[in-house]
């Protein structure tokens, strides 16, 4: 607690036992106040039990099917499902689906969760064909908490604080590794091994998947990757590399060594490591991406045997995002995110032009998100403030991006928490629609962005990059609409009521407000 929130709390244990009327004004007033500055929005979630996350999974025909079913509630919960196609179990105990479906097709399951209190269901489907990735990955990434200086240890603290801090009953999923684990090629495969900060890379994964969560890794067609590691291709057979000297105005787009990508290519002997060891996401970053060796990548992965998110980084020139889109699971539309105002609205903000391209199974990247405690290595709290962080957050989930958390996961504040465990708010970049939100407005400092949903409503967020409070508004006629309409607040978790025409809000400077329009259904 800092020392404002306890001279508040010391002020109201003493007014509420004053009995003048003053006083009591007094009290009324601190209390609104103290409200009106708590940034933390979203209810916490009930003691009954709560499915959340995505309503379909996609998983090739015969491969290895891993799924939790996400949900909130009172411990201990239990799990069960309707309409599990053959090959395929469910644990009772934890919510995790496991097993094999050779059959293409679509599968209609219902999930029921069962606590001391209640029961909940939920719809679900699993979709067996050539997609997968069929809303974005929800999950957490190494690189802009831990840099170059991650290690094993920080991956499994991160593993073990998505259990305990609930964020795995809200769908996030994965644990991602970033660029610095690479050792040197090895093995059965000739494959990059892990270095000594990831001893024993297989049991990691394998203690991973038994918390049911997912395991990411990195890696690059170049020879050497960004931090200086190890990289998929060679100037030698053998795969044989050694540490470069790094030129003190090295530039990484000159395509020269160390970054340039080598005569002898390893693709598919990563991968079959990669697969041996359990990984299910891939993170495969180089500059400018292009289709010949995001093409090799996904051949290779796919003739390995095992589902991999393949995700694209640090980026896709507009250019080639025809090709590539109908390659690769995700791509970057941007450079590298700061946790600073103008990076992250910058970015944000300039999404619109790649909107034709977001599509279940193939999402536009903005990049990971900067909240909580950040650092490239020195984590410190992000210099984003908490109406900046709203907007970030409300941005990226109308724009159906993969939201990979970047923070020390054992630092996870209140609000930082609050903030990332907003089921309705997920639910808008889970929709299986996967249309992403575009803005309809040219205003320098309002911004309202739509995404239309799959159940018909719309989703809205209503931005302001001014200095100042001001009132954003949504008109009917920009949604497509008319007559009157309920309105209801995402991120409070309440209805606002029914508005005929047009919806305003109150924003404050530098953030954002996210809510569901939809038709009043007729008793």
């Amino acid at each position: 607690m800092n020392k404002f929130k306890m001279f508040i709390a010391i002020i109201l244990l003493i007014l509420n036992s004053a009995p003048d009327t003053i006083c009591k004004n007094i009290l009324f007033t601190l209390k609104t106040d103290s409200v009106a500055n708590n940034p933390i929005r979203t209810p916490k979630p009930a003691d009954a039990p709560k499915i959340n996350g995505p309503s379909l999974f996609g998983v090739r025909p015969g491969s290895q099917l891993l799924y939790k079913i996400a949900a909130t509630g009172k411990k201990p919960l239990e799990y069960s499902a309707a309409g599990i196609p053959a090959g395929v179990k469910i644990d009772s105990k934890t919510g995790r689906l496991f097993g094999v479906i050779k059959k293409r097709g679509e599968y209609k399951l219902t999930f029921k969760v069962k606590n001391s209190i209640g029961t909940a269901e939920k719809k679900f489907k699993i979709i067996v064909g050539d997609n997968i990735s069929l809303t974005p990955a929800l999950g957490w990434n190494s690189w802009n908490c831990w840099g170059g200086k991650v290690t094993g240890e920080n991956i499994m603290q991160s593993a073990r604080a998505m259990v305990s801090s609930g964020l795995i009953d809200h769908g996030w999923t994965y644990i991602n590794i970033d660029d610095a684990w690479q050792g040197k090629r090895g093995g059965k495969f000739n494959a990059i091994q892990s270095n000594e900060k990831f001893p024993d890379m297989k049991k990691m994964c394998e203690t991973i998947h038994e918390m049911g969560l997912k395991v990411g890794i990195y890696s690059t067609p170049w020879t050497t990757s960004y931090a200086t590691y190890i990289g998929g291709s060679s100037e030698n057979a053998e795969g044989l590399w050694s540490k470069p000297t790094i030129p003190k105005k090295g530039n990484v787009n000159n395509k020269t060594l160390p970054w340039a990508i080598g005569k002898y290519h390893f693709a598919k002997k990563d991968a079959l490591q990669w697969a041996e060891w359990g990984i299910d996401y891939l993170k495969y970053d180089w500059n400018p991406n292009e289709a010949p060796e995001t093409l090799e990548m996904l051949n290779a992965l796919k003739s390995s045997g095992r589902d991999v998110i393949y995700s694209l980084s640090n980026n896709t020139p507009y250019e080639n995002i025809s090709d590539i889109s109908k390659l690769a699971n995700s791509w970057r539309t941007t450079g590298d995110i700061r946790d600073r105002w103008n990076s992250m609205a910058r970015i944000g903000f300039s999404q619109d032009k790649w909107a034709a391209y977001a599509s279940p199974g193939h999402w536009n990247d903005p990049d990971m998100l900067v909240v909580g405690f950040v650092g490239w290595g020195n984590p410190r709290p992000t210099l984003l403030t908490p109406d900046e962080q709203y907007t970030h957050i409300t941005l990226w989930c109308l724009l159906s991006a993969p939201l990979l958390i970047g923070c020390d996961m054992e630092k996870l504040d209140d609000f930082t928490l609050n903030l990332l465990t907003n089921d309705e708010v997920l639910a808008v970049d889970q929709d299986p629609l996967g249309k992403q939100a575009v803005s309809v407005t040219a205003d320098t400092t309002k911004r309202v962005y739509i995404k239309q949903l799959e159940d018909g409503s719309k989703a809205v967020g209503l931005f302001n990059l001014g200095e100042k409070e001001t009132t954003v508004s949504v008109r009917w006629s920009d949604l497509h609409i008319s007559g009157v309409q309920c309105v209801r607040d995402l991120w409070r978790q309440k209805d606002l009521g029914e508005f005929d025409s047009q919806f305003s809000i109150t924003v404050a400077p530098h953030g954002a407000e996210m809510v569901k329009i939809f038709k009043k259904t007729k008793k």
